[in-house]
């Protein structure tokens, strides 16, 4: 009972942890998708219209192009005029200071004359205006011509020249009447004191003008009525009607911004792609149940979903560059490499659906992709190469330009109106495709993968803790070649990893360099056990286990590989050292935990044919004849063995595959060891033959 209620916690937690992946894949997916109203129509210029008859359901104007209308709005700008308010008070102050100064001061250096002139030609300046510097660069800047002065109730147009600047109003001043009053005399008057700007900029009246100005320009051009032909199926989008249905989806935007029309929206994208992620989930239970059960599968497949969705939607939302240059097929390869063919599809299928929602147009992205994932897949059906990536991404840039090339010639008569820029789109696709190498590390570090190129750099056998377990450890190197090849011919046969299991052959028996002349596969006639009692020779043996994991975690090897350390000899033991203490104690119980190894028993098809070759070969090597007989016997003993023991009960391994391992293992056997058939004896001859053979052979 106490198991049932675990498992059933564990069963809902379980189903927690599921349900809170599709909740989130559903919603962050729906979330970032584009919610621009009802008109839902893929269209392009000089394309054919793909849908049915449209007609207007409603009044719209045909808006004008934005360019157009830019255009426009610019030409009409060179009539506008910013707004400038004349401030009186500055005159009259300048005049009273130009006064006081006068009798206090200025009386001695000039006369009267000069003194009036000045008063009156200020007066002058001041009637016309002074503008500051800063406002009459921005003027000239922006190419204004004129400006409106604003005094009292009133304005006036002026061209820009009329206003004096400061500096134009001294040099005004100085050179208007040079025959009667000397510019020396006047320059000794600090004239500047005496000019002010009067004119200042009016940000409020200047910014109505502008508005008014620029909303002078019409933004249509004419107007649809409601019921009125837009255009049916098959018909060419000409500019015209292109500027009509742009036109239309424009004001269809307007009409359905309401909260509840986008919440309405949203809605519906929701069930949208939660019925596509229920169907995945779905194929996920029925096809892939393991995948279904391991959280890192599980998380690796819909992050990956989830980050191609985002990374297309994102692009299409702000226009950033062109979505063709996302390595979409990348998404299929890596699923295909971690885990199978037929997922790696499925996803790939299910994320271009999605995707293909808010393009353009979603029938040619959905072929374009779905040819380049289907090659994505068949080019790395076995990835052990760099070399790999490099074909793929050729031949699925070759299948993107193929397939393009071939809509291009069905859609335009001309080879010279086809579009350039999606094979430049292209190329950078496959480009990109190229990180996948770089990518794969990241992905075995934060699902916890291991890919075969990672397994095939492992399992050479020129890095340094292979290389050390050869010179330490020759007999057991040669123990874990021969097992991986016996371990590698069976997997081909069940269907399971065959490199992984190769390369985790290798690496088993790694714990054994600390001590290795303890095992019979490097002894050279001296058996250290002699001196040892039965429990510390049974410990030394069991401990290469311990020893192997951390010389694994040392070296920082894949928790694959660790799996095939620890388990290569279950929870089962030491039976050689266990049997020959019982014959010493028959009266006595030994302590089978001195005996037994740490385990786990295998859990992965993989580890329980490690564990059967492993068992089969060094005990093959026992052997006194090689005989078919004799390797049957053994090979069914062994592994029946184990069977009853219970060790592969956690592992999905079949007896139909165990059975198949049985006879690739004989075969393999008979292989190694050359066996023939055993000759027939000689019957037994009469005397007389005998005695002629004597006769023949002392003659020879």
């Amino acid at each position: 009972m106490i198991r049932l209620k675990t498992n059933q916690k564990g069963s809902y937690k379980d189903l927690l942890y599921k349900l809170a992946i599709f909740v989130a894949t559903v919603g962050v997916m729906a979330y970032f998708m584009p919610r621009e109203g009802k008109f839902n129509y893929q269209y392009d210029i000089n394309k054919p219209w793909r849908y049915g008859l449209l007609t207007a359901p409603y009044d719209f104007p045909i808006y004008k192009n934005e360019s157009v209308i830019k255009k426009e709005q610019d030409s009409l700008m060179s009539f506008y005029q910013p707004y400038f308010n004349y401030n009186s008070a500055i005159a009259d102050s300048a005049l009273q200071r130009l006064t006081n100064d006068y009798h206090k001061k200025l009386s001695s250096r000039i006369s009267l004359s000069y003194y009036l002139y000045l008063k009156k030609i200020l007066q002058n300046v001041y009637k016309r205006g002074i503008i500051s510097p800063d406002d009459y660069l921005r003027l000239t800047t922006n190419h204004i011509k004129g400006i409106m002065i604003a005094q009292k109730q009133s304005a006036k147009s002026v061209p820009i020249t009329s206003p004096y600047t400061i500096k134009n109003a001294y040099e005004y001043i100085l050179g208007a009447d040079t025959i009667h009053f000397d510019q020396g005399i006047l320059q000794s008057c600090n004239l500047d004191q005496y000019i002010m700007p009067n004119l200042s900029y009016d940000e409020h009246k200047s910014a109505i003008a502008k508005k008014d100005l620029i909303s002078s320009v019409a933004i249509a051009t004419g107007l649809v009525q409601s019921g009125q032909r837009i255009i049916d199926r098959g018909e060419i989008i000409s500019k015209d009607k292109y500027n009509i249905l742009e036109s239309m989806k424009k004001e269809s935007g307007k009409r359905s911004d309401s909260q509840n029309q986008l919440q309405t929206i949203f809605w519906g994208q929701v069930l949208f792609v939660g019925m596509l992620i229920l169907l995945f989930m779905t194929y996920l239970e029925l096809f892939r149940k393991d995948y279904f059960k391991t959280r890192k599968n599980f998380l690796l497949l819909f992050s990956i979903m989830i980050l191609y969705v985002l990374m297309a939607e994102l692009m299409v939302r702000y226009n950033f560059f062109n979505v063709y240059i996302i390595p979409f097929a990348m998404l299929p390869m890596v699923i295909r490499i971690f885990l199978d063919s037929r997922t790696a599809f499925i996803s790939h299928v299910i994320v271009m659906i999605i995707c293909s929602i808010f393009l353009r147009y979603p029938y040619e992205f959905l072929l374009l992709q779905i040819t380049a994932g289907l090659v994505g897949i068949y080019s790395l059906r076995e990835l052990s190469r760099r070399s790999q990536l490099f074909r793929s991404a050729f031949l699925i840039t070759a299948s993107y330009a193929t397939i393009n090339f071939s809509l291009d010639l069905m859609h335009e008569n001309e080879i010279s109106k086809i579009n350039l820029n999606m094979y430049v789109n292209f190329l950078i696709n496959g480009g990109f495709l190229l990180l996948t190498y770089p990518l794969l590390a990241l992905f075995e570090k934060g699902f916890g993968f291991i890919s075969n190129v990672t397994l095939v750099e492992l399992s050479d056998t020129n890095n340094k803790l292979l290389r050390q377990l050869s010179e330490e450890a020759p007999g057991t190197f040669q123990h874990c070649i021969n097992v991986g090849n016996l371990a590698a011919a069976a997997a081909d046969q069940i269907g399971a990893k065959n490199q992984l299991i190769r390369t985790g052959a290798l690496y088993h028996d790694i714990g054994k360099m600390k001590n290795a002349v303890f095992f019979t596969e490097n002894q050279n006639g001296v058996n250290p056990h002699k001196s040892l009692s039965y429990e510390q020779s049974a410990q030394i043996v069991i401990s290469h286990v311990n020893d192997g994991l951390r010389l694994a975690e040392k070296h920082n090897l894949p928790k694959q590989i660790k799996d095939f350390i620890s388990t290569h000899h279950g929870k089962g033991q030491a039976k050689y050292f266990l049997v020959s203490w019982m014959n010493e104690h028959p009266n006595d119980k030994p302590d089978l935990s001195k005996f037994t190894y740490p385990g786990p028993n295998p859990f992965t098809k993989e580890t329980a044919l490690l564990m059967m070759a492993d068992s089969v070969e060094a005990t093959s090597r026992s052997l006194k004849e090689y005989t078919e007989e004799n390797i049957n016997d053994i090979v069914d003993k062994i592994i029946d063995g184990q069977m009853a023991a219970g060790y592969f009960k956690e592992c999905p391994i079949t007896f139909k595959d165990i059975s198949t391992v049985k006879a690739v293992f004989k075969e393999k056997l008979r292989t190694m060891y050359h066996t023939r058939i055993s000759y027939p004896q000689l019957k037994q001859q009469s005397d007389q033959e005998q005695a002629s053979e004597s006769n023949d052979s002392k003659t020879k």
